[in-house]
């Protein structure tokens, strides 16, 4: 309960203090190729619920089809993928998609998320199926929990981490879950964010 009226309480404070950021980003994604502003992805939340996890888009729209075949012709861009789910240079993010990336703004959107309490602002970051499956026995502490907007992950070196230390960072942050470890990370999210940490 104190958690969710944190969460409440904050993505409210955020979504009216970024409003105008937001609405600035948006604009740029529709005017860059006339495309979709957001994209929802499916993310397993909290007891294994499925949810859409909302983002701007910053990828072209037939995404799925440009990363398979890029990866069928780059074996070591495919062994990257295999070991981290990410990719330091995607072929299917756009010229202003990598900007958001690289400020972390294209997941603003994700505010919305929390107040519908698919999610938290800090937590594991959502993952999909098959992504959870990496995690082994250590599942279950994901699932216990919300996927949050920023955490341990993020601040702590975010991509250039490995997956099984994101999954040990994850377990960390549901076992030892405190208010202030939550305003800590936020506060360690600020930086973190401004540098560019680990982001692509």
């Amino acid at each position: 309960l104190l958690k969710r009226s944190f969460d409440i309480v904050g993505s409210l404070s955020g979504l009216v203090l970024l409003s105008p950021l937001f609405l600035m980003v948006a604009l740029l994604v529709k005017l860059s190729d006339n495309g979709p502003i957001f994209y929802g992805h499916k993310r397993i939340g909290r007891g294994g619920r499925i949810f859409s996890c909302l983002k701007f888009r910053t990828m072209v729209p037939d995404g799925e089809r440009v990363l398979a075949a890029y990866l069928a012709a780059n074996p070591e861009a495919n062994a990257e993928w295999i070991a981290t789910r990410k990719l330091k240079n995607d072929p299917r993010v756009t010229r202003v998609g990598a900007v958001l990336r690289k400020l972390s703004l294209d997941e603003l959107p994700q505010i919305l998320n929390i107040l519908q309490g698919d999610m938290s602002l800090v937590g594991p970051r959502p993952v999909v199926r098959d992504e959870l499956e990496i995690y082994g026995s250590a599942a279950v502490y994901y699932l216990k929990s919300r996927p949050g907007l920023t955490g341990l992950w993020q601040v702590s070196g975010r991509n250039d981490v490995s997956y099984d230390t994101r999954v040990a960072f994850d377990r960390h942050y549901v076992e030892n879950w405190s208010l202030f470890e939550d305003i800590r990370i936020i506060f360690k999210t600020v930086p973190a964010v401004w540098m560019s940490r680990g982001s692509y």
